[in-house]
This record gives structure tokens, sequence and C-alpha cells, in this order.
């Protein structure tokens, strides 16, 4: 994990972090907090604005993929701020196809379940190019969903609270400390049947 963010209660946009406080509802004080949300354009099986559980509660990015969004749409860089991360993580090797399910253990007892890949939109994409600087806003927002399509990361939400640190590197599964963020993939119905194995990152 490289950096962590919260949003103010007024905009999804982040800003950078030494700690993040997690309960059931998520981040203290985060703009996506809460243990119900507003169902919304990802969920058309439901009216606008139906009230149902909050499984994005938390947004996850990696370096990596930023960088490569970034350089499909001729940019400088995509910083995580932007587009409302709350945890940037680096060394775990295509964290945008992580399935949904994944534990990730974080020492001090943090469980955080991965709920799906975040989807690219538009809002996101606008708030790349007004910070980026790019002429057109909109042909910018549109140039984003395409370009960060299966490479904008994870939501996921709060199993277990406590507190995460910038300098919190370890995991920790059970009783043994692991040298760094662990991540135990969910295999539905049989995970819940037997202990995940764990890969350390």
């Amino acid at each position: 994990m490289a950096a962590l963010y919260v949003a103010p209660l007024d905009h999804f946009q982040t800003r950078a972090v030494q700690e993040l406080q997690l309960g059931f509802d998520g981040i203290d004080g985060d703009f996506h907090a809460g243990a119900t949300r507003r169902s919304g354009g990802r969920e058309p099986w439901y009216p606008r604005g139906t009230e149902m559980r909050n499984e994005r509660q938390i947004s996850i990015v990696a370096a990596d993929e930023l960088a490569i969004v970034a350089g499909r749409m001729g940019l400088a860089e995509i910083k995580p701020e932007w587009i409302g991360a709350n945890l940037l993580i680096e060394g775990v090797p295509h964290l945008s196809m992580l399935p949904s399910g994944t534990l990730l253990f974080f020492k001090g007892g943090v469980t955080i379940k991965v709920d799906a890949q975040n989807g690219p939109c538009r809002l996101a994409g606008r708030s790349v190019a007004e910070n980026a600087g790019m002429a057109d806003r909109e042909t910018g927002a549109l140039a984003f969903t395409k370009a960060a399509k299966r490479l904008r990361g994870l939501v996921a939400w709060v199993e277990k609270p406590g507190c995460i640190t910038t300098g919190d590197f370890r995991a920790r599964a059970g009783a043994v400390d692991l040298s760094s963020l662990s991540i135990a993939e969910g295999r539905g119905c049989a995970a819940k049947a037997t202990q995940p194995d764990l890969k350390t990152i």
C-alpha cells in the first residue's frame, strides 16, 4: 500500500491522509461512507434513488494501472485523488482483475472485502480532464471511460473495522503476521467452508 485518501462529505475527490478509521459504515467522514446508499446507473434493475446496501464504501486503485490509463490519454499522470480513490496500492499485478469476494487483510485485524471492479464513469473522467487541464472536458471524460476499462481499480466494503495507516504495510491473517499485504481470493461457497489460501504480496 502506497497512500491513503479520504473524501470530504460534499465532494467525491479525495485528499491524502496518514490514517483511515474504518467502521462498518466505511471510512469515517468520507463521501461514500454509510451502511446503505442510493442506486444509480450501475443498478438499472432498481428505480434510480432506491436505498440499497452500500458495497462501494472504499475505492482501491493501483499505481501501475493509473500510469497505463494516463499514457493512453496522453497525460503525464492521473492522481488517485482526482478519481476519488481511498487506497493506492503498489506491487499487486492486475489489481483490477481480483475477483469479487477477495479479502484484504491488514495489520491490526482490519479486513476489506472486494465487491467488484469499479467501472470508469464520466464523472471521474471530467475530474481527470479538469485537473489535467484538458481543453475539452467532455472529450476527456469520454476518453477516460475507454482508457480506464478494467484498469479503474476496485470497490470494496469493510468486513472487520479498525485503523489503517500509511506506514502499516503488514497484514494479519489469524494469528500469523505476514511481511506485507495479504490477499485471500474468494471462491464462492467453498471459500466459506475452508480456510482461504493467502498470497503474500
